[in-house]
Formats: structure tokens, sequence, C-alpha cells
């Protein structure tokens, strides 16, 4: 404790700085959507159910490789998050906007949310499909590697 402060002092002081941070509320205080529980987890499900579809498309199965389920559950995941993550903060609202909000019947807001949910969700699934190819030279790569090393071994396929 910094010499000379009592902690009523620093107590009063957390006072001051909450005070200090309500002043500043309409600029520095926002509201934002965050995307939790079971619909959290139907996006998940959505991602990991498109990554499969696109997968199976590419004819790359689980037989051929086994680390398939960690790779759909780890980039579901994290499709998940950017598209949870974009719609918040695209749906920041300060206290002045949310205090107007409040009296309102949000279908407006509900439109423009499953807007946004709509458009980050494509953008991911872009982005996922632009890797894919990639993804394919990768596996493609290490199935010749496998090959490979097997003929070394002396148990060719």
């Amino acid at each position: 404790m910094p010499t000379g402060k009592k902690l009523s002092d620093l107590q009063s002081g957390s006072h001051g700085v909450a005070e200090k941070i309500l002043a500043r509320a309409d600029r520095d205080i926002v509201f934002s959507i965050r995307i939790l529980g079971e619909s959290r987890n139907f996006l998940q499900e959505h991602f990991q159910n498109f990554i499969r579809l696109e997968l199976d498309k590419r004819d790359v199965s689980f037989d051929d490789h086994p680390l398939l389920l960690p790779f759909i559950e780890t980039h579901a995941s994290e499709l998940t998050e950017f598209v949870a993550t974009g719609v918040g903060l695209q749906h920041q609202f300060s206290v002045r906007e949310f205090e107007k909000l409040v009296g309102d019947p949000m279908k407006l807001f509900r439109v423009d949310l499953w807007d946004s949910l709509s458009s980050y969700i494509a953008v991911a699934e872009r982005q996922f499909l632009s890797d894919m190819d990639g993804l394919h030279s990768i596996l493609a790569a290490i199935a010749e590697e496998r090959a490979v090393q097997q003929a070394k071994r002396g148990d060719a396929p």
C-alpha cells in the first residue's frame, strides 16, 4: 500500500474512478452482443457439418486421415469464434444508444442481427473454402510420404 494512504482513502478513490468512468459512459462504455449457450452450440455444429460436407466433396475421409476429427473440431471452433466476435464488435451500443433501444420492441434490431450473423457465417465459410485446396495438397503430400515410408520398410500397400 502506498505510504500515507489509508484503506478508506483507497476505497473513496475507487469511487472517484468509478465516477470518472461513468462521466465518460457515453463515449467509453458499450454494450455488445455475445452468443452463448445453445445458440453458440448451433453455430459450432453448423460449422462442423459444413466442414465435413466440404471434406466429403473432396473425397477426404476419416479412414485415410485419423486426425480429421480434431481438425474439424478446431476449425469449427475458430469459425464460431470469428462469427461471434465479429457480431459482438459490429453490434456495440453506447449507453445513450442502449437507453434509446430499451423502449423499442427490437424487431429491427433482430433483423439487423440476423443479417450480421448470416454475413459473418458466409465470410467464415468463404475463408475456410479459400484454404481448402491447400489442405487437400497437404493431405495428398502426407499420403504420398506415408506410401514412401511404407515402401522403404518393405510393407508396400
